[in-house]
Formats: structure tokens, sequence, C-alpha cells
């Protein structure tokens, strides 16, 4: 574990895990993600595109609607977001808009990332806000689960 993770991180992260072992339930691919403010989950979601025939239900979205609900404001501001996942565009935006401070993901998608790996939409300086971003916590369990999913449809 890297020096720049508290213990709090992994044990938020280990929870971003098992939201992502839901997806498998209904055949989504494995991605989890939960928001935290004061050390309590106020959001939380995975995969859920399959189950919802929607392509924006992303464990990121479904965890900021949830954290969005709780706050009662579409800012979600004095959040940490734990992703297993690096985010995509779409959900690199959606934490842009929603103001989240910081952002830690456990593994890189150098297929469609938006975190660094294709794209570094969280730190764009023409944006008007840049979440602090992290990586690389509980990597290889959250690329070991994807592996497996991708593995058993090959």
């Amino acid at each position: 574990m890297s020096a720049h993770f508290f213990p709090r991180d992994e044990y938020f992260m280990r929870l971003a895990l098992r939201e992502a072992e839901r997806a498998l339930e209904h055949d989504d691919v494995p991605v989890g993600a939960v928001i935290v403010r004061d050390g309590e989950v106020i959001g939380a979601g995975h995969n859920e595109r399959e189950l919802r025939n929607d392509p924006t239900a992303h464990a990121e979205t479904l965890a900021l609607r949830e954290a969005a609900q709780s706050l009662r404001s579409w800012r979600v501001l004095d959040t940490v977001m734990y992703v297993t996942l690096e985010p995509c565009a779409m959900c690199a935006g959606a934490i842009i808009l929603a103001r989240v401070p910081r952002v830690i993901y456990a593994t890189a998608d150098p297929k469609a990332g938006a975190a660094g790996s294709v794209l570094d939409l969280l730190d764009m300086p023409q944006l008007n806000h840049r979440p602090q971003c992290e990586s690389g916590l509980l990597a290889q369990e959250a690329a070991d689960m994807l592996r497996a999913f991708f593995a058993s449809r090959r």
C-alpha cells in the first residue's frame, strides 16, 4: 500500500470491491463505487447496465445519484469517491460536475480510462473543477475480478 493511502482508504475500497461483486449477480461488469463523507458511506453503486438496460448505469453514476440524494444537493462536496476501475469519460465528467474533491480508483482502464490512461479529464486545467485523483489501491484484487469476469465470457 502506498504511503499516500490511509487505513480508512483501504477499508472503503474494500466496500467498493464488495459492490463490484454485487454486479456479478446480474451479469454486469464487476465495478463498484462508494462515496464517503465524514467517515460515512453516503452513496454506493455497482454496474447495472445489463440489469437496467441503461448505458449510463455505471457504478460511479449510481453512487453519485445516491450521494446527491443523501446530501440533498447536486454538489457532492467534502467527499471521497472510491471506485474499483478508473472512471470512463462519462463518469469522469459526472465526478467533475458533482464537484467531488477526491477520487481513489483501484485499477487502470487502458481502453476507456479518463483519469490518466486514455484521457485525463480529472486533471484538465480548462475545466472548472479538478479533483485530487489517486490510483493503485487494491489494484490487484480489482484487476483479478475483472479478468475473471471477462475470461468466463471467452
